[in-house]
């Protein structure tokens, strides 16, 4: 008696996440967000997102240029909320305005209940946290050889 494996052969697995090495590159449609053509771009991109959240709630925040560092991202922008209200105010707006702008985040994971919230906009990671997991996971500390572009109290 033989056993059949219940898996497909992974020759016919296609991840709709990825395209087909044979695949044309598709341009994106009009409600996707168009990548960021240059480092500066996404420098200038960084720069917005600590502005719009200059105008919220959120305390102690940093823009960091990991780019020497990390192939994952060009920017960190790290902040910090006092309750879970701010870190949903903090990112509602972060989210609204910039897809005023025409960008939306890639990705976006956590919650204002956990503590942390973090939009993926591939180039730009903003990351926002209530105090104690700030004080908790250190990204700062972590990511001390990154340069500091802008730091506000």
């Amino acid at each position: 008696m033989s056993v059949r494996s219940r898996r497909p052969d992974a020759r016919t697995i296609q991840n709709p996440r990825r395209p087909r090495i044979d695949a044309q590159p598709s341009t994106p449609a009009a409600s996707e967000p168009l990548p960021f053509s240059s480092v500066a771009d996404s420098r200038e991109h960084a720069l917005r997102v600590a502005d719009v959240i200059s105008d919220t709630p959120a305390a102690n925040t940093l823009v960091l240029d990991i780019r020497p560092l990390s192939p994952v991202a060009d920017y960190f922008v790290i902040c910090s909320g006092e309750n879970e209200r701010q870190l949903r105010a903090i990112a509602r707006e972060v989210t609204e305005t910039l897809a005023e702008d025409g960008t939306r985040p890639e990705r976006t994971e956590g919650s204002a209940p956990s503590g942390w919230i973090l939009l993926d906009y591939g180039a730009v990671i903003v990351h926002i946290f209530d105090v104690d997991q700030r004080a908790f996971y250190r990204l700062e500390e972590l990511w001390s050889e990154a340069q500091t572009l802008v730091a506000i109290q």
